[in-house]
């Protein structure tokens, strides 16, 4: 499952890279993109434990990046 969102507080592009990092070893995540310059989140996961993967990608985006929000479009 392939899922776009919009980020609102993304500070730099050193955090943008950390939160990469991080979400890519989130169980359950294939592969993710995050985008500085256009403030998006793509994230490639699997599908049937989409409430968890979630939950957890923003609790560890919170960890890299305080202010950061993670937006449904």
């Amino acid at each position: 499952m392939k899922k776009s969102y919009k980020l609102e507080n993304l500070d730099c592009a050193a955090c943008a890279a950390k939160m990469e990092e991080a979400i890519k070893k989130v169980e359950g995540v294939n592969d993710v993109s995050v985008n500085f310059m256009l403030q998006k989140l793509k994230i490639d996961m699997n599908e049937e434990n989409y409430d968890t993967i979630i939950k957890e990608i923003k609790r560890v985006c919170k960890k890299v990046e305080p202010d950061c929000k993670i937006l449904d479009k």
